[in-house]
This record gives C-alpha cells, structure tokens and sequence, in this order.
C-alpha cells in the first residue's frame, strides 16, 4: 500500500467522512477526465497539424 491519504476504517467510520471522500472522488474524476468536445477538437487539430507537415512543396494539387 503506497501510505497516502487516511485509511480506508477511519474514513467510513462516520457517514459525513464517508460522504466528503466519496465527493473527493467524484472531484478528481471530474478534473482529469477531458471533456468530448476538448478530446474531439484535440484530435481534429492533431489530425490538421500532421497533415500541414506532411505536405510536400512538390506535390502537385
């Protein structure tokens, strides 16, 4: 066990703790994961940008 953060018996012991760790959760899930319209735009640009730098000067249109 990596020792971080309070135990897992101290903290359902009591119901608010139970309740304020859980939200902790949510909270952390909320922030890290992107949203579909960021992801979506990420790749689109990604996708733009790869094309841009693969274009040959000499290519004919």
């Amino acid at each position: 066990m990596l020792g971080f953060g309070p135990k897992l018996n101290t903290v359902f012991k009591s119901r608010w703790k139970a309740v304020g760790w859980a939200m902790g959760v949510l909270l952390t899930a909320y922030c890290t994961v992107p949203m579909a319209d960021q992801a979506r735009r990420h790749e689109e640009h990604k996708v733009a940008a790869e094309a841009a730098r693969h274009k040959s000067p000499w290519a004919k249109d």
